[in-house]
């Protein structure tokens, strides 16, 4: 069967690319010969499938809405539509996919530094509001694993974006030095209906119908607790999983964690009369180390300045502030939580959807 495909890139509007057949092998052959693709097979973007994921947004799918670096492609919404379509989106996800690439757009995410970094760092995508029940993506039970098509294609649609259009290869633009499966896709979504507190992008001053927070960290780390039923032993586990020197965010002041709270641990907290901000406040005080092993372990501390005043003896916080501890809600049945710290040099960022 002949047929067109649109190229991946930043290409001129309306260019196509013949092909004699959509055979899946011949064309994960033609989309290798061309650097395309994250190595597994690939939806054939063609202009009707485009244009079927176009329909979804509004403004001109041609205009220039961000470049994103290191190589510093343009991001259109019909590049961002290809993009969507080679990783298998469904058309109602497709402004979801929008809004995360601006967002990583925005400098304080310091996306050229993301990609370019040897840590295995990859954007984190979190989903809430009205989109999450009408793009059916999963809030519960492995809400960070497989097997659900909108958490997957949005995942990988937005790192097929940061593939072909900010040039984020391995040994080109992308330095990591073991890379890591969240470069696949990484997308979650947030558990309202089962969250104590109001929404994430609300307690962060956005009160849309559907947002989306871009996050840019390592994998989730897991943190359980089966028997308690009181925040303090529930949240000291997680600390003291927090306070390694392993992570970026020992030596980078600025960096954030993402916590994600299991519904039955939100509960827990909840039902003890504690607010999110109370969670954040009490992992900034008690995932804390000596600033005397900080400082003998690194020869480069990049610190809030009050943190280099004091003493060898004094127990210092993870990060620098509480405010740059995040707390939403997520997954099912079990008690088990996470936390995803950040690469460091990066700050998050929440959106409302929006084609």
């Amino acid at each position: 069967m002949s047929g067109s495909i649109v190229p991946t890139g930043s290409v001129p509007a309306g260019a196509v690319l013949e092909v004699a057949e959509d055979d899946p092998e011949a064309l994960m052959q033609l989309y290798a010969a061309r650097g395309w693709g994250d190595g597994l097979p690939l939806v054939a973007p063609t202009a009707a499938r485009v244009d079927a994921m176009l329909a979804e947004a509004t403004g001109d799918p041609d205009e220039v809405l961000a470049v994103l670096p290191p190589r510093f492609g343009e991001l259109t919404r019909r590049i961002v539509a290809v993009n969507a379509v080679l990783a298998g989106c469904p058309t109602v996800v497709f402004p979801v996919v929008l809004t995360a690439l601006r967002a990583l757009a925005r400098e304080e995410v310091n996306l050229r530094g993301v990609n370019a970094t040897t840590h295995p760092v990859a954007p984190l995508v979190i989903v809430s509001g009205d989109i999450v029940e009408r793009g059916g993506f999963n809030a519960g039970l492995g809400a960070f694993g497989p097997g659900n098509r909108a958490n997957a294609t949005v995942g990988r649609a937005v790192r097929l974006a940061l593939l072909h259009v900010a040039g984020a290869r391995p040994g080109q633009g992308d330095a990591s030095t073991q890379g890591g499966p969240a470069k696949y896709a990484y997308c979650v979504a947030e558990n309202l209906a089962e969250c104590p507190w109001e929404s994430y992008p609300k307690s962060r001053g956005i009160d849309a119908a559907s947002a989306v927070t871009v996050h840019c960290g390592e994998p989730p780390h897991n943190s359980h607790d089966m028997e308690s039923d009181a925040p303090g032993r529930i949240l000291d586990k997680m600390a003291s999983a927090m306070a390694t020197l392993g992570q970026n965010n020992a030596p980078i002041s600025q960096g954030e964690y993402f916590v994600a709270l299991c519904p039955e641990h939100a509960s827990t907290i909840a039902s003890a009369g504690w607010a999110r901000s109370d969670v954040a406040s009490y992992l900034h005080e008690r995932a804390r180390l000596r600033a005397g092993t900080f400082r003998g372990a690194f020869g480069q501390l990049a610190w809030a300045p009050w943190m280099h005043a004091v003493p060898d003896d004094h127990l210092l916080p993870m990060t620098a502030h509480p405010d740059n501890i995040r707390v939403f809600v997520c997954g099912g049945a079990g008690k088990h939580s996470s936390f995803v710290p950040s690469w460091g040099m990066t700050k998050s960022v929440t959106s409302p959807v929006e084609g």
